[in-house]
This record gives structure tokens, C-alpha cells and sequence, in this order.
């Protein structure tokens, strides 16, 4: 199966919360929806002692805001939406959350699979896992807890709202502060330290790992496999346009694409996940902006023709500036496709059936 849905909370839709997007989604007739989580600030304040000490962050209401985590002098943030807030604790609120309050995940999530829209979140688009949380460097120790962090919020929200897969980058190589060595070494840390507290959470998101479109940005096809191939559990995110850019055009015909998928197949047991978009990029690789399907030299065309030849469980995400204009457009040509193979498989068959019927005929 092949799930299409459009990368944030579609342009035609009247309102712009969560519940909003996930019901113009299903009547669009779309199955997919990538939430952007853009610009996660967060502020500490101490709790109501009246109304919030003794609860869990899944029992406070919109009065509390999105309580995302507690702070507790000589502890790391406690993610776990069971703890209950103790009276010398902080809370840790992100006023622009995905919903008006930590519980409304859940049933938000509930909603999304009555409507059967697979949910998924992309995390900041400027990451930097390339960072060492334990440098000397006060500045950057604080700089790599902060995107850290980010990601385990990502990931406590997606798994109350029974979502997906996170999307990650993970970060720029910059000559100027340390080599590129020390910069994947630093990546790979970060990863390993990142995936043992998903699975001590018992986070049930896959975390995915988002193939780039600069040549300055962690992220190739061989970075982000070897990388997968290292730590159980992260599976790598095809993004189309990215991959264009960065291999200057390489995306041509049907095979191409066939080929490319291939090499997501046996990471993504859940299936394969996918974006689009057309894209412009400069001759030396990389991506300068992403455009509307029709306009670019990348052919949604012979993609739809690679999905009609593998049939592969797939969750394609527009990334057009078009959103669910795209989404629903690369869902209807991939059907033309498949409906022209149907056409010409049944056609050969009764042409078949035709010359078998006819041949003892012609034998006497």
C-alpha cells in the first residue's frame, strides 16, 4: 500500500491546528500527514501547587499549557508523561505544541486512525547532532543538549499520538570548528546515545534519518545507510529531491528510481518512507530550493512507473510548496499508471487466450 499526505497542515485547510489537518486530510482522500515541528522553544516555570503538583504531564489540561518534560535539579529532563510533578520540580512548556495540552496527543492520535491518516513528525529542518555534548566548550556542550532535546520531545510526542517515524538531519560539517572526522564521530556518539534512551523510553516511532541535499550536510545515500547499518532500529528516510540535488540529475528513468528504492527496502520493515517534490540545484550538487511537481526536470512520471513495477508499502509525503495539491496529484497519477498496466496485462491475456483458442483450429 501506498500512502500519500502532504508535509504540514494543508494550505486549503480553514483552520491550522493538528485536528484541523488531520480531517481535510481524510477528505482529500489522503492517508498521510507529516507534522513540522518548527522552532520548538521552550521555557522552564515552576508548578501550580495547587492544581499541578502530584499530577503526571498527561493529566494537566490546556489551563497548564503543552507541558512537554520536568526538570529536577540533579536529573536529566524526565520525559515520561507518567512521572508525577514534584513541588520543587520545573516544567518544561513549549507554547507553540502540537496540541493545546500533552493529553489531547492521545486522543488526537485516536482520531488520526478512525480517519486512517498515518501520522508522522519532521523535526527542525536545521539540526546539529554534529556537536559534542560533552566539550569543554560551555557554548557548545549547551548548543548539542538543546537539538538533543529536541529530538526526545519529537519523539514523546509522536508516541502519544501513535504516530510513525521522526525525521531527522543530523547536521553540517563546518571546517571552521573541527573536521569532518570529528564531526561524524561526534554524529555517530550523539545517535548511540539518542537511540539507548528511545529504546529505555520503550518509544515505539522508528527514527529516521533524512537523506540531504547539500554537500556540506551530513546525509548522502552512503552516509545515511551506513549509518542505519550501525544502529538498530534507525531506518533511512528517501527524500526524492534531496537525492537529485545532491547527485546533480541522477534521477531519470523508471530504473533509476527502481534502483534507488531498492536500497530502502530492507531497512523499512514498516515500509519505505518517502518525500517529493520537484527541485532546483546548482551544478555542483546542491539543492537551492524545492518547486511544484510540474515545473523541474524531476519527472513524478517515472517515479508513479516505479511504483506500479514494486508495489512497495510506502508512505510518500509531499514537500511541494503545492502540499496537498501534490499529494493528491501524485496519487492519481501513480493510479493512471497502474490502471494502464491493469488495461495492457488483461489485453495480452485475451490476446493469448485468443491465439490458444484459435491454434487447434488452425491445426486441422
Amino acid at each position: 500500500m501506498i500512502r500519500y499526505g502532504p508535509a504540514g497542515i494543508p494550505l486549503s485547510c480553514k483552520g491550522r491546528t493538528l485536528k484541523d489537518g488531520i480531517e481535510d486530510v481524510h477528505n482529500l482522500a489522503l492517508t498521510a500527514l507529516e507534522i513540522q515541528m518548527v522552532r520548538p522553544k521552550t521555557y522552564p516555570r515552576p508548578p501550580d501547587e495547587d492544581e499541578e503538583v502530584g499530577k503526571s504531564i498527561k493529566e494537566l489540561g490546556p489551563e497548564s499549557e503543552f507541558v512537554v518534560a520536568i526538570s529536577r535539579e540533579g536529573e536529566d529532563l524526565i520525559y515520561d508523561p507518567d512521572e508525577c510533578i514534584e513541588e520543587t520540580d520545573d516544567l518544561v512548556v513549549m507554547p507553540a505544541g502540537v496540541a493545546a495540552c500533552f493529553n489531547d496527543l492521545y486522543a488526537l492520535g485516536n482520531m488520526a486512525k478512525r480517519h486512517d491518516v498515518k501520522l508522522s513528525l519532521h523535526t527542525p529542518y536545521y539540526m546539529d547532532l554534529g556537536s559534542d555534548m560533552g566539550s569543554e566548550n560551555e557554548e557548545e556542550a549547551i548548543i548539542a543538549g538543546q537539538y538533543f532535546d529536541t529530538l526526545r520531545q519529537a519523539g514523546v510526542i509522536l508516541n502519544a499520538l501513535d504516530g510513525d517515524i521522526v525525521v531527522t538531519n543530523v547536521g553540517l560539517y563546518d571546517d571552521k570548528k573541527r573536521s569532518r572526522e570529528q564531526t561524524d564521530e561526534n554524529i555517530y556518539n550523539n545517535i548511540a546515545a539518542l537511540t539507548e534512551w528511545w529504546h529505555d523510553m520503550g518509544l515505539k516511532p522508528r527514527l529516521g534519518i533524512e537523506v540531504t541535499g547539500q554537500q556540506d550536510v551530513f546525509g548522502s545515500l552512503e552516509q545515511v545507510l551506513d549509518l542505519c547499518d550501525e544502529f538498530e532500529g534507525l531506518v533511512p528516510v528517501l527524500n526524492f529531491p534531496h537525492y537529485q540535488a545532491r547527485t546533480k540529475g541522477s534521477l531519470n528513468t523508471a530504473s533509476d528510481f527502481v534502483d534507488l528504492i531498492n536500497q530502502f527496502v530492507p531497512y523499512s520493515k514498516d515500509g519505505v518512507y518517502a518525500s517529493f517534490s520537484n527541485v532546483e540545484f546548482t551544478p555542483d550538487g546542491n539543492e537551492k530550493w524545492l518547486t511544484p511537481l510540474k515545473k523541474g526536470e524531476l519527472r513524478f512520471e517515472r517515479l508513479a512507473e516505479a511504483l506500479a513495477d514494486l508495489k512497495p508499502d510506502m508512505t510518500l509525503i509531499s514537500s511541494s510548496p503545492l502540499l496537498e495539491h501534490d499529494a493528491v496529484y501524485m496519487r492519481t497519477l501513480t493510479e493512471r499508471v497502474l490502471s494502464k498496466k491493469a488495461a495492457k496485462f488483461l489485453k495480452d491475456k485475451k490476446k493469448q487466450e485468443l491465439e490458444a483458442s484459435e491454434a487447434p483450429a488452425a491445426a486441422e
